[in-house]
């Protein structure tokens, strides 16, 4: 099995993303957004992953109700559906978020005519440059999980289906502290919703490898993708 590089940067930044948040005294809305990059950026790296299939199965994946034949056809048809079907869902995601921020925002400015909410902290001008330091941090840890998964899956032959699927596990942990983290207060969301994110996007990566790499062993070996 090869060896697994990617997982300490994947935590790393994880737990930069959660320090800043602590550090800045953000209030959760403010966590979500570095978040909701890094949940874009794994979409991303999905649809890439996908084009760059070599070989695949379509075994128990339909589409319509109809079962799909593994061709390049199918192939492109699905990362552009998973692209639309995966984009619209974090417009709205953003678009939510954006909502959220304004109300805290009004209700940090203005706190006799908006109620206090259970987000906590303060948002400050410097907070969007964070946030998109942040996101480039995601950027690199991720686009070298990708590179990891790509070359197992030139290895062997995965199953389209369940790569289609993989990337909305790691966002379940965001509405989960949505629902559930608010009831806690500030300091409780934070600590929730990092501790959850980062066992998400570490445990779902050492999954991945490692059922990749089991796949892969025995076969030929080949160049890590560019």
């Amino acid at each position: 099995m090869k060896p697994d590089r990617a997982t300490l940067p994947i935590f790393l930044s994880n737990a930069l993303a959660l320090a800043v948040a602590a550090w800045e005294q953000w209030p959760l809305v403010m966590l979500l957004w570095p978040y909701w990059c890094q949940s874009v950026i794994i979409g991303w790296f999905a649809r890439k992953r996908i084009l760059a299939l070599g070989r695949y199965s379509t075994a128990g994946f339909t589409v319509n109700g109809r079962s799909v034949a593994a061709t390049p056809e199918t192939q492109r048809r699905v990362a552009w559906f998973f692209a639309l079907h995966y984009g619209l869902f974090h417009l709205i995601y953003a678009l939510f978020l954006c909502v959220f921020t304004v109300i805290t925002l009004a209700a940090q400015f203005a706190p006799e005519t908006v109620p206090e909410l259970p987000f906590g902290g303060r948002l400050q001008w410097h907070d969007p440059l964070l946030v998109a330091g942040l996101a480039v941090s995601f950027w690199f840890s991720h686009r070298k999980s990708h590179r990891e998964h790509v070359a197992a899956d030139l290895a062997r032959t995965p199953n389209l289906g369940t790569l289609m699927f993989m990337p909305y596990l790691r966002v379940l942990p965001m509405h989960m502290t949505i629902l559930l983290g608010m009831a806690l207060g500030h300091a409780g969301s934070l600590l929730l919703f990092g501790v959850l994110k980062t066992a998400a996007d570490v445990g779902m990566h050492l999954l991945e490898h490692r059922w990749l790499q089991r796949g892969a062993q025995g076969a030929p070996a080949t160049p890590t993708p560019p």
